[in-house]
């Protein structure tokens, strides 16, 4: 039987990328299937990912109540892609910063690793379309969180990524205490501290066209503190 593999896509306002996006994953490979996990978009995002549900099996969709952060989004994603027995779940972006012509690598790697990880900085630094502030401030993250952590990674607030289902299953989703970019970051985290296999593939990031960033200086500030307890939980054997 081949494996099956699921790409959830959060959406909050995503109405003008949704209908591109879609076609775009289901085209790099048969295996795939998406869940647009949405937030109760005032703009009619849900609507319009039940219509195109309607349309292709391959597309299914998650309503959630309220806007309760990426991290929230994420977990019944994982949650519903566990219930329904997939083998590898992927995270990934709406807007085009992920590319989906990387999805096919993303399917090479994970033959041989626990969770593949796209990396704007593996290779260099592959940003195209951001201000200078918001990259050093990217860097930084990624030096501070590597620095605090220990974590192995160039790039490990990133948000394109495959998991295979046994680092969901073993990981307690309850627990996972991120919402924000720091989701990011915990959930790679829980995954070294069990001893999987982590791996980063090269990526190209392109920021977005259509829509508006979800950067708040909340979530920088839940970055900040969330490393150090990491650090603490891990050192303490807790995680």
């Amino acid at each position: 039987m081949p494996d099956r593999a699921l790409v959830i896509i959060p959406t909050y306002n995503e109405r003008e990328n949704l209908p591109q996006i879609v076609p775009a994953v289901l085209l790099q490979d048969q295996r795939l299937e998406i869940l647009v996990v949405d937030d109760n978009s005032p703009d009619g995002t849900g609507q319009l990912a039940d219509d195109l549900a309607a349309r292709e099996p391959r597309v299914h969709v998650l309503h959630r109540m309220s806007k309760d952060g990426l991290g929230r989004a994420y977990i019944a994603g994982f949650q519903w892609a566990l219930a329904q027995g997939y083998d590898f779940i992927f995270e990934m972006d709406a807007d085009f910063s992920h590319d989906p012509k990387f999805l096919p690598d993303f399917l090479v790697r994970i033959q041989n690793a626990d969770l593949v990880l796209g990396s704007r900085y593996k290779q260099g630094v592959n940003v195209i379309n951001w201000p200078i502030s918001r990259l050093l401030l990217s860097l930084g993250a990624n030096a501070y969180a590597r620095w605090i952590t220990g974590l192995p990674l160039s790039d490990s607030t990133g948000g394109f990524k495959c998991f295979r289902r046994q680092v969901l299953e073993a990981i307690d989703l309850e627990a996972v205490r991120s919402n924000g970019y720091a989701f990011q970051i915990e959930m790679s985290f829980r995954a070294w501290r069990k001893g999987f296999r982590l791996v980063e593939l090269p990526i190209v990031f392109t920021d977005r066209v259509e829509g508006s960033s979800k950067m708040s200086k909340r979530i920088v500030r839940e970055a900040i503190w969330m490393v150090w307890w990491l650090r603490v939980q891990g050192m303490l054997g807790k995680i």
